[in-house]
Order: structure tokens, then C-alpha cells, then sequence
């Protein structure tokens, strides 16, 4: 009988790089419920501490590791049957991290016979971008690529959840302020559902043979634009705000002027890619192909603000 997919990582060693953070940690709970056996490296692998409860007994091990230091990449990786490379950052030494890190990544895999690799890089990866976030996950996909050639490459838009850094930030400034400005009001995303884009992982890792070499783009089923978020976010609060549209020449000016400044709401590189937005690519495979139906923010919204709400649960969303 065929290995269903629920069953193919059963009693696997899957090695997350990069695990500790939040796409780690949810795409841990979809490996640890396959019946993966899980290893999650990082630098700090005590801010993943937290899913301890939901293994079995050796089902999950964490590892301190750095991909600037491919000794401890070889230690991650031995007797491992795949990973994924979930490193990644918008500032600091990214070609050490993003590009050649990444590349560095696969060589040891494939010097550890791995049988598959994940590697996890972004919507709007350009190697010849300007902006290094951009220009350094595209170089770290060729540099996978290059050392492991059966790699899979998956781009994700936008990722939100109940934890995440995105939607929750927003969230916050929405329900302490009556005015808002917004940055790039009509750039547009196709925000995705972090455990949808888990359970894609998850699929691709449970047949590595069918979905190797391919680059897989995950946008969420709605394309919205920013001041379409904002404005969804207030109404699940039940609050009145107003927001004001930014021009680009004012928000690129204030990105350049503030955006080195500890605490800033925006660099110039980070309004530079949400200028572009995050749309998948219709062309490229994506969650169809994984036989996923993707779930919408609105799924989830209403629930997630309740505690942004004037008087929490017992707060009346229908008033302006």
C-alpha cells in the first residue's frame, strides 16, 4: 500500500535551521504531528523551549548552531533524512546569513546525503536588486541550488498568525492611536497562513522525489492592499480610526531619514519592498499543487483582536 503523506515523515530526523523563530515554531508542531523527529538548530534554541510538551519522548532535540560556522552545521545535519533552512534577516551581515550562508547550508547536506532540503527564501527575491534583502535571498537560491540540485525553493507571501510580528504590531499601534499614517497604502500582499504554509512544507518534505527542483511561490487566497489591512484591523477591534495615506515621496524621505534610527517604523529597504508588494506567481506551483486550500485573514481576525478590544470579549465590535 502507498505511504500517505500523514504517514511518509513518520520516524523521519528532520533538521529545521533557523527553527527558533516564528515559522520555526509552527512548522515544528506540523513535523512533530506527521511523526517527524525533529532537531531544531540555531543560535538560540531556547526560544523554541516552548514545544517541549508537544513531543513524544526523543522526538525532539534542540542544537545550537551557526551557519557562519560549518562545523556546527555538520553536527546538525549527521544522519538527519532532510531539512529546512528557515534562516533569515533584514539586517546585519545578511550575504553571511542569506547568501553564502545558505549556500553553505546545502553543501553540508548533500555532504551528509540528505534526501531532501527545504530552503525557505521570499516573494520578490532579485539578484539584481538593490536592496540586499531582495538581491541576497535570490543569491542564496542559486547557491542552494548550485550545491544541492534537488532542493526545493519555497517563497512565501506575507505570513501572519495569532504570534506573528506583522499583523499583531499593527494591532497594537491601531489600539493605542486615534490617527495612523500608512506607508505604501496601495502596495499590495497576498497574506498567508502560517500553519497553511507549514502543512506545504510538510508535503513537500513527504514526497521530495515529486516536488525536488522545483520553486514553489505560497500566496494566501486574497490579494489586499495595506490600507486594506489597517482598515480590517480596526473594524475587528470595533474601533474608529483614522489613517492617512502616505504619498511615496513622503514615505521614502521619512524611511531614509529615520530609518536607521533604533525603533523606527520603517527603513528605506523595508518600504522598498513593500513598494513592490508580495504576490505570488500564478505561473510558479503553489499551494494547488500541494492539493492545500489556503484559509483567508477574515477566517481568523475577529478572534485575534478580541483582546485589542476596548472592554475585551465583553466590547462591542459594531460601534464606530
Amino acid at each position: 500500500m502507498p505511504i500517505s503523506d500523514s504517514q511518509a515523515l513518520s520516524g523521519k530526523i528532520v533538521t529545521m535551521i533557523g527553527g527558533s523563530g516564528f515559522f520555526g515554531r509552527h512548522l515544528a508542531q506540523e513535523l512533530l504531528a506527521r511523526g517527524a523527529r525533529l532537531r531544531i538548530a540555531s543560535r538560540n534554541p531556547e526560544r523554541a523551549y516552548t514545544l517541549k510538551p508537544l513531543g513524544n519522548l526523543g522526538q525532539l532535540t534542540f542544537m545550537r548552531c551557526d551557519v557562519t560556522r560549518p562545523e556546527t552545521l555538520a553536527r546538525a545535519l549527521a544522519g538527519a533524512d532532510a531539512t529546512v533552512n528557515l534562516v533569515g534577516a533584514f539586517n546585519g551581515d545578511l550575504d553571511a546569513v542569506q547568501g553564502e550562508g545558505a549556500g553553505r547550508i546545502a553543501r553540508a547536506a548533500a555532504q551528509a546525503g540528505l534526501a531532501s532540503f527545504v530552503h525557505v527564501s521570499a516573494i520578490g527575491a532579485d539578484a539584481s536588486s538593490r536592496i540586499d534583502y531582495a538581491r541576497t535571498k535570490a543569491e542564496g537560491e542559486q547557491a542552494v541550488m548550485a550545491a544541492f540540485g534537488n532542493a526545493t525553493i519555497v517563497r512565501p507571501s506575507l505570513l501572519f498568525g495569532p504570534d506573528d510580528n506583522f499583523v499583531q504590531m499593527f494591532a497594537r499601534l491601531i489600539a493605542l492611536f486615534p490617527v495612523l499614517p500608512v506607508f505604501g497604502p496601495e502596495a499590495k500582499l497576498q497574506p498567508v497562513f502560517v500553519d497553511d504554509a507549514a502543512a506545504a512544507i510538510a508535503a513537500i518534505l513527504s514526497d521530495p522525489g515529486k516536488h525536488g527542483g522545483k520553486t514553489f511561490e505560497l500566496g494566501g487566497p486574497e490579494v489586499i492592499t495595506m490600507l486594506e489591512l489597517n482598515e480590517r484591523i480596526a473594524k475587528a477591534q470595533g474601533r474608529s480610526r483614522g489613517f492617512i495615506p502616505l504619498p511615496d515621496a513622503i514615505s521614502q524621505a521619512f524611511a531614509t531619514a529615520t530609518g536607521w534610527l533604533p525603533g523606527a517604523p520603517i527603513s528605506a529597504d523595508q518600504f522598498a519592498l513593500l513598494k513592490a508588494g508580495s504576490v505570488a506567481n500564478p505561473k510558479r506551483p503553489g499551494f494547488k499543487t500541494l492539493d492545500i486550500v489556503p484559509r483567508p485573514l477574515g477566517l481568523y481576525l475577529d478572534r485575534w483582536m478580541v483582546r485589542y478590544r476596548k472592554h475585551g470579549r465583553f466590547g462591542d465590535t459594531s460601534r464606530a
